[in-house]
């Protein structure tokens, strides 16, 4: 607390955290179409006060995109799966986390998309991915960064199969680019709208196939059917 009794103000990173946590609900909602005076009133500050940590309304956004395409926490998600467990719920659990995290983001790119404000562009490419384009950062450097973070992401992933990688036909990473092929592709709501797959039915699929056990090629009538 002040002297005067206020709450001490924050430093200009935990004002930047503070709008950055009211914005991304609020983009969730209005996408581009928010409003500074929206964004400060969620997070209980005046509206001038935004532009003293972010130069303009389009800034933030960026940042809070950035913020939800981020997968650190993700990955950390994935790498406290308890080792212990056997390899069907592990993978469960890593399918749940990497469904959910695609579920929520493709969910927010939407609003974007679909609340874009009149006369600006739908997108707002976030600073480390692909299409954000800065005087700042070149979009090959944005390009790198994407792939490097992908990278990490299978990594994770391939780490919770290796144990058991005598179980698997295919080696562990090449299951773990699987598994995620399988989970954006389930999850996108352009690719599997009227039947979006669940992380459950990913897994079935990715460690049983969709051949009935003991089927095989010779129990299949002449136009291909068991």
């Amino acid at each position: 607390m002040t002297a005067t009794g206020r709450a001490a103000p924050l430093s200009p990173d935990r004002r930047r955290t503070a709008l950055i946590d009211s914005t991304l609900p609020l983009l969730r909602e209005y996408g581009d179409a928010v409003t500074t005076r929206q964004i400060a009133h969620a997070c209980g500050i005046a509206e001038g006060t935004i532009f003293r940590v972010f130069p303009d309304k389009e800034s933030l956004i960026a940042a809070a995109l950035g913020r939800a395409l981020d997968p650190t926490d993700m990955i950390a998600e994935i790498a406290g799966i308890d080792p212990t467990l056997p390899l069907e719920p592990r993978l469960r659990a890593t399918a749940a986390i990497l469904h959910d995290r695609l579920t929520g983001v493709f969910a927010l790119l939407g609003a974007m998309r679909l609340n874009s404000a009149p006369g600006h562009s739908a997108g707002h490419s976030p600073p480390n991915s692909p299409g954000h384009s800065s005087g700042q950062r070149p979009n090959s450097a944005c390009h790198t960064d994407h792939r490097a973070r992908q990278a990490e992401i299978i990594e994770a992933v391939t780490d919770v199969l290796r144990p058991d990688e005598h179980l698997l036909r295919r080696s562990p990473t090449e299951v773990a680019q699987l598994l995620r092929a399988l989970i954006f592709s389930g999850a996108h709501p352009l690719i599997s709208a009227e039947a979006p797959l669940t992380s459950d039915e990913i897994v079935t699929i990715l460690l049983d196939g969709v051949r009935r056990p003991g089927g095989s090629d010779d129990e299949t009538d002449g136009n291909g059917r068991c």
